[in-house]
């Protein structure tokens, strides 16, 4: 195309003050303001200019596009508007599947957000003496009641023998600690992430200091979360022990010095070590931490509240277990295991964690009172024992039998909404044996046994079936094996069958 020809096209492209004269546009404006219409009608405006410019629109097709300008500016407008955090159907079987949200949170959850996040609350104030409270009180006093009972007696023991500061710290202990509160019974805070609450415990108990901690033991999780990264962010230095696969008490024991304020043991979340290995105990490292007056902490990433044995899910230790151990300071998340809303929480020794409290990091690192309200009423479950209002921990418990009923259901159903379209485009759908998976880095070797739904479709590739699927409202995402789509019912909400069904249906039709 000749440049006389393409600046005689660009000469026919409206003026923006033209375009929003436009009779649907003008009642568009009205609805959501005429800035959001102005940026939608210069970047419609934007991109002709620039097919123009690139010899890809001629006259004809010019002429074409600006028939259907209003259209394309009103649906410019309405994806410019919507929003981009949007809710997706689960089918992949992956329970705390990381990018999807991991934990999707109790319906008490979502209740206590709304009653208090639409309106002011007490979050930090006392109604009692009216005046300036703590925020995390909402939360400790139910932590309290889930570990304190099970744990005190073993922490105590732990700490008998180590002081509220470690004896080779330099610093004096914080003010303010309360005289009622032991050193031997367990508190909790809340930060941000798992990855916040490692990186203020070890900034406040071992700055200027050496952490221990096993070769076999330095990980990285999503994200790049590396344990040595967060070491040296924290002020302390990184002592390694042992070997990859073999690391015993009496390598931790002999790299102790002077410069030594803590023990660490890193839970591995996300792989295992099988084979020629060794691990030093839990009990062999209190028993070491307790002999030369040094905390020992414990990150277990995921972080149970129950015994998972019960789940079908071996070898994940709890919070429970470490804090029975008599392990000083636990971090862990909360939207793993847990099955509460994304935060990192740091159980253990009062006075060790009022260390913490008192920290600028804390500040820097808390959470808002959305946060607080999910965690609040998913710890009530807990504490009513009423695990199966918990979605993470009632999809585990699911039998294959049950999600295979729902599956040949909702196979039914997705098989008569065909025949009713008398559609051509034929969709088969089986039923197979197949696993779920925890996700989130937790209990990596752990599968559940469930049942699956294999789809294929005449004339689409697995790939292009399940790209159909994302593209349903709302996205169905399913997970793609062996040439086959499989949707796994176990993470589908069952008020989402129907929805699955449709999308199946709008594939084949």
């Amino acid at each position: 195309m000749k440049g006389a020809v393409k600046s005689e096209l660009l000469r026919e492209l409206p003026s923006v003050d033209a375009v929003l004269r436009m009779p649907a546009l003008e009642a568009l404006a009205h609805d959501h303001g005429t800035a959001p219409i102005t940026a939608a009608a210069r970047a419609v405006l934007a991109r002709l200019r620039e097919a123009v410019a690139s010899g890809l629109l001629d006259q004809p097709g010019l002429h074409l596009a600006l028939d259907g300008l209003d259209g394309e500016v009103e649906q410019h407008l309405r994806r410019a508007l919507a929003h981009s955090l949007r809710p997706v159907i689960n089918a992949t079987g992956v329970i705390l599947h990381t990018n999807l949200g991991r934990a999707p949170l109790a319906e008490a959850a979502l209740a206590h957000i709304h009653e208090t996040a639409g309106r002011f609350s007490n979050l930090e104030f006392d109604l009692e003496s009216g005046v300036r409270g703590k925020r995390d009180v909402h939360v400790d006093r139910l932590f309290r009641s889930l570990l304190n009972d099970c744990s005190t007696a073993r922490v105590a023991t732990a700490a008998s023998a180590v002081p509220p500061e470690p004896a080779l710290s330099e610093r004096s202990e914080p003010k303010g600690r309360s005289a009622a509160e032991p050193s031997n019974s367990v508190s909790t805070i809340v930060v941000n992430n798992n990855a916040a609450a490692v990186l203020l415990a070890l900034n406040t108990l071992a700055e200027g200091g050496e952490v221990i901690v096993s070769r076999g033991e330095l990980v990285e999780i999503g994200g790049s979360f590396r344990i040595p990264d967060i070491m040296a962010k924290s002020g302390a230095t990184l002592r390694e022990v042992g070997t990859t696969n073999r690391t015993r008490v009496a390598d931790y024991e002999s790299a102790i010095t002077d410069r030594t304020r803590l023990l660490l043991r890193v839970h591995r979340s996300n792989f295992e070590i099988t084979g020629f290995t060794e691990q030093a105990s839990t009990a062999e490292l209190v028993t070491l931490a307790r002999d030369r007056a040094l905390p020992l902490m414990e990150d277990l990433g995921s972080g149970a509240l129950v015994d998972l044995q019960n789940f079908g899910i071996s070898g994940e230790p709890s919070v429970l277990d470490s804090l029975r151990a008599g392990v000083a300071i636990v971090t862990y998340s909360g939207d793993k295991l847990m099955g509460g809303p994304q935060a990192g929480l740091i159980s253990g020794r009062a006075d060790l964690v009022a260390r913490m409290r008192a920290n600028s990091l804390f500040r820097a690192l808390r959470v808002d009172k959305l946060t607080y309200a999910a965690l609040e009423a998913t710890l009530l479950a807990y504490v009513k024992r009423d695990h199966d209002a918990i979605p993470t921990l009632k999809m585990m418990r699911l039998t294959p039998e049950k999600i295979g009923r729902r599956a040949e259901s909702l196979a039914d159903l997705a098989r008569s909404l065909n025949a009713e379209l008398k559609s051509q485009s034929k969709l088969n759908i089986d039923i197979i044996d197949g696993e779920s998976v925890i996700g989130g880095g937790a209990a990596p070797s752990t599968v559940l046994p469930t049942r699956l739904l294999a789809l294929s479709c005449e004339g689409l590739s697995a790939d292009e079936l399940s790209a159909r699927l994302r593209a349903s409202d709302p996205p169905v995402i399913a997970r793609v094996e062996q040439g086959q789509v499989l949707l796994d019912l176990r993470t589908v909400f069952p008020d989402q069958d129907r929805l699955v069904a449709a999308a199946l249906n709008g594939i084949a039709s």
